[in-house]
């Protein structure tokens, strides 16, 4: 009887270990860029796999350049999905929500990070300071000045 209290209390612990493994996370956080690719992938497990570009410059020579981000999404979270579709079709910037897992595992992605929500932010529009009035040129009389 002590054998299989001891058993069970080991199988009991190796089942919570692979389930925090499979379902837990350790890193939360966000990502503002374009969403630039949306695919449904998979021959088994069918994930939707995405890649965000985020613009900035980069040391050196000061030129624009854009780092690409590679995420997986739920084919679950239709919400989130179709938030994705609408910013591809209209070119919206977006914010994204994201858990980062363990491992990779062939049912979540093809990459470590999940996404869990998505804000579109609309067409990114730069805040311009208001002209400055600028005062009517008056006229000279270049007769009498020379």
């Amino acid at each position: 009887m002590r054998k299989w209290v001891i058993f069970a209390v080991f199988l009991a612990i190796v089942f919570g270990i692979l389930y925090y493994i499979t379902f837990g996370y350790y890193s939360e956080g966000k990502r503002g860029g374009y969403v630039t690719r949306l695919s449904n992938r998979g021959y088994l497990f069918k994930t939707y796999e995405g890649e965000l570009r985020m613009g900035g410059l980069f040391e050196g020579d000061g030129t624009m350049n854009s780092s690409q981000w590679v995420f997986s999404v739920s084919g679950k979270n239709k919400d989130a999905i179709s938030k994705l579709e609408e910013a591809i079709k209209n070119g919206h910037r977006v914010s994204l929500t994201y858990e980062e897992k363990f491992f990779k595992l062939p049912w979540n992605g093809d990459t470590k990070f999940f996404v869990t929500n998505v804000e579109v932010l609309g067409p990114s529009q730069q805040k311009l300071p208001p002209p400055s009035s600028v005062p009517a040129p008056t006229e000279i009389d270049t007769t009498k000045t020379l």
